[in-house]
């Protein structure tokens, strides 16, 4: 795109251009008439003063310029979409595709492959997997067989491990350095165990239904070293949920099990738990958010009563998300919290989305066709339709630009009205 001259701006010198016209428009003073040494340093500073003036006011004036553009883009609600570049190879076909590193993957029965930003296939990985789930962070994701015993652990730049359990696998998480943590199917009661990438058992925690409850989710530390196991039991005919955290490290060495944190919580089923970041950690229940701060062993900061019905949950490592079916009337509210428990966003909407999640400071629903964008600030930033099926999108750098993988291959947008 060609770039257009501003005929509104001007250059402001630099200091050692203004210092030389100041240091002449004093000898010429000097040659025109006698003045006093005292003289001469005020003059000096009069020219100095006005120089830094004209330049402070310039630079104001440019700044509230950009201030004006940042604001008329920021604080509109676009509509309808500019593609700039389509891509088809191996983007196209059947498969589920989620945003990894700045690429995505895509994932279906008989494999798993790394796409860049132009739909080029990175690496792909063959497998026969009859129920793929993935779970994923930044550096680290892993492909799994709900119900079955095979793991694949990969990054960016390709595969790093392979794994096969001796029992069905429930659920699973991976931490940034590759460690995979399972919730593995057993008759008598659930096992967690913790492997590396080469499939060597790290950790093997044994749980009960009538001592520590049925584990519902596991989640683990981005450098590995602190597990949270969120579990449901009855006690005295009350359904309680119990968190536990349990320590690899020094912190955890001369405890029972490792187990560094265990509390309980009455009339709420915590079914979901998730670290944030490395020092912060949360568990979502029916009707509850809990929040967990601490590296060795996190200690709860803020407990959050949630009284509307919680119909989805999403976060990242700054905020924890949630859609929220409103009481007594139609729609749904989008409801955001801080890190430390602050509530930071509520905004009302109308439609389903099968599809939420955060990427930085937006929030992108989506579902077919349809799509909706919301910043952290409460603005609506998109309300529209795609062309085609969304399979998956995320924000690229630049101004409302994002990439849309969709049913006819991958689209690079840019939002307008």
């Amino acid at each position: 795109m060609s770039r257009r001259k501003n005929k509104n701006l001007h250059v402001v010198r630099d200091s050692e251009e203004q210092t030389g016209r100041f240091g002449r428009q004093i000898v010429t003073e000097l040659d025109s008439e006698e003045i006093s040494q005292e003289e001469v340093e005020h003059q000096a500073r009069r020219c100095r003063k006005k120089s830094r003036t004209k330049a402070l006011a310039a630079a104001v004036t440019l700044l509230a310029a950009a201030a004006g553009i940042f604001l008329f883009i920021h604080l509109q609600t676009y509509t309808d979409i500019l593609v700039s570049d389509t891509y088809g190879g191996a983007g196209t076909g059947g498969g589920t595709y989620v945003q990894f590193a700045d690429g995505m993957l895509k994932y279906s029965r008989d494999g798993i492959s790394y796409l860049n930003q132009k739909s080029e296939e990175q690496w792909n990985q063959p497998y026969q997997i009859k129920n793929p789930f993935v779970e994923a962070n930044e550096v680290c994701a892993a492909v799994y067989d709900k119900g079955g015993n095979d793991i694949f652990v990969f990054k960016k730049d390709g595969v790093k491990g392979e794994i096969h359990t001796a029992l069905p696998i429930q659920k699973m998480a991976v931490s940034k350095q590759g460690i995979v943590c399972v919730i593995l199917k057993d008759e008598s009661a659930p096992k967690i165990i913790c492997y590396d990438t080469a499939g060597n058992i790290l950790v093997e925690h044994k749980t009960s239904l009538e001592g520590t409850g049925c584990p519902m989710d596991v989640s683990i530390s981005p450098d590995g070293e602190v597990m949270q196991v969120v579990y449901l039991h009855t006690q005295g005919g009350k359904i309680v949920s119990k968190i536990g955290y349990y320590n690899f490290g020094e912190e955890g060495k001369d405890r029972i099990d490792r187990q560094v944190v265990s509390k309980e919580y009455e009339g709420t089923v915590l079914a979901e738990g998730f670290f944030l970041s490395q020092n912060m950690s949360a568990a979502i229940g029916d009707n509850l958010i809990v929040i967990y701060k601490g590296k060795e062993a996190p200690k709860e900061t803020i407990a959050i009563k949630v009284e509307k019905k919680i119909k989805s949950v999403f976060h990242n490592e700054r905020y924890i998300g949630m859609i929220l079916k409103n009481d007594g009337k139609s729609g749904y509210e989008l409801r955001l919290y801080n890190a430390s428990g602050k509530q930071v966003l509520s905004e009302e909407f109308l439609g389903e989305y099968s599809h939420v999640k955060i990427c930085g400071s937006q929030v992108i629903m989506y579902d077919g066709k349809k799509c909706s964008i919301f910043m952290r600030s409460g603005i609506k930033r998109f309300e529209g339709e795609m062309d085609h099926q969304i399979l998956e999108i995320f924000p690229v750098a630049g101004v409302n630009k994002y990439i849309v993988m969709n049913t006819d291959g991958m689209e690079h947008i840019r939002l307008v009205k």
